[in-house]
């Protein structure tokens, strides 16, 4: 009993010394595999920290979290501290950790297509992601990087929510569509379409999802940052050092209606075309192609030097 009582009070002296950490993503996805490793791993843990984490679909609902203190770091899209920032305060949006570097959607055909290029796509119809969003705004940067007006060349639907894309699909909408993995692979599996290109590897390194806070809160709780970001880093080495079977064994708990053999296909796919970020740190030239694309796209609105919103001092010290 004497022992009993030392272990749960050793535990619960632990978890009361753990400093909480609110977190809203913008999804839940297989897309972001390095940070249910740092949870599922205890790195977080490891570094003092419980993570409260809460999935807001939309990134504007997810910055509007975030800015009204309903979370103390957002993960999202880099686009979305731009149009937030934008708009002018007094509290900036700071990236300050890169958990992606590319976009992660993939072209689904509704056909099997052998020998597939991107001019198939003219006079087709193209169910495309919400407008303003990264997957939309790299979508239609890829199609123009390949000699394909999105607007004039196919019909385009863009009107269709996140969530209801694979659905409108599946109910015959469309002849391609775009889609993340495991909704992807999912539907190749079950033969209602079949991947045909990956719009990651066609449009380059981009800060597609990264952790941001409210400078505030970044310069009141730097050693909550730094390790988070440590815990992080962790992750992202353990990930890309370990078979991808193990990672999916490792983040199956937060994704328990996916098959096992599709966590572990797409965690793969993933991983071949370096989707997950490698570190955390977002360098100036990925910054400046995000941008690219949302000017391309018509929906930057202003150009931001890399100084301005980005913060890698943490992820170059950890590196360090």
């Amino acid at each position: 009993m004497v022992i009993f009582t030392f272990i749960f009070s050793a535990c619960s002296t632990q978890q009361q010394s753990l400093q909480k950490v609110r977190i809203a993503e913008v999804t839940h996805s297989i897309f972001y595999t390095p940070f249910y490793v740092a949870i599922g791993k205890g790195f977080f843990e490891e570094e003092g920290l419980e993570i409260d984490l809460t999935t807001v679909p939309g990134g504007d609902k997810t910055m509007t979290t975030l800015i009204s203190d309903g979370a103390d770091i957002a993960l999202v899209g880099s686009e979305t501290s731009i149009y937030v920032n934008a708009q002018g305060t007094d509290d900036p949006i700071i990236n300050f950790a890169q958990l992606t570097q590319t976009d992660g959607t993939f072209l689904v055909s509704r056909e099997p297509i052998d020998d597939f290029t991107w001019d198939m796509l003219i006079g087709s119809t193209f169910l495309g992601q919400r407008k303003g969003g990264m997957p939309q705004m790299v979508g239609e940067y890829v199609l123009k990087q390949h000699g394909i007006n999105p607007h004039e060349d196919l019909e385009l639907i863009q009107n269709v929510d996140f969530a209801n894309i694979a659905p409108s699909f599946s109910s015959g909408t469309g002849d391609f569509v775009q889609l993340f993995e495991p909704t992807a692979s999912i539907f190749e599996q079950e033969g209602r379409g079949y991947i045909v290109a990956s719009f990651g590897e066609e449009s380059g390194h981009i800060p597609y999802t990264t952790f941001m806070a409210k400078e505030s809160y970044i310069n009141k709780n730097e050693e909550i940052i730094e390790k988070f970001v440590r815990a992080l880093y962790k992750a992202q080495k353990w990930v890309y050092d370990t078979p991808s079977e193990e990672v999916a064994e490792t983040i199956a708990s937060f994704f328990e209606d996916t098959d096992m053999e599709i966590i572990t296909s797409s965690i793969e796919r993933y991983k071949s075309q370096k989707s997950f970020a490698e570190d955390p740190i977002l360098n100036e030239e990925e910054w400046n192609n995000l941008q690219n694309i949302m000017e391309e796209a018509g929906e930057l609105p202003e150009r931001i030097d890399y100084d301005t919103y980005v913060n890698t001092e943490f992820a170059e010290s950890i590196l360090e």
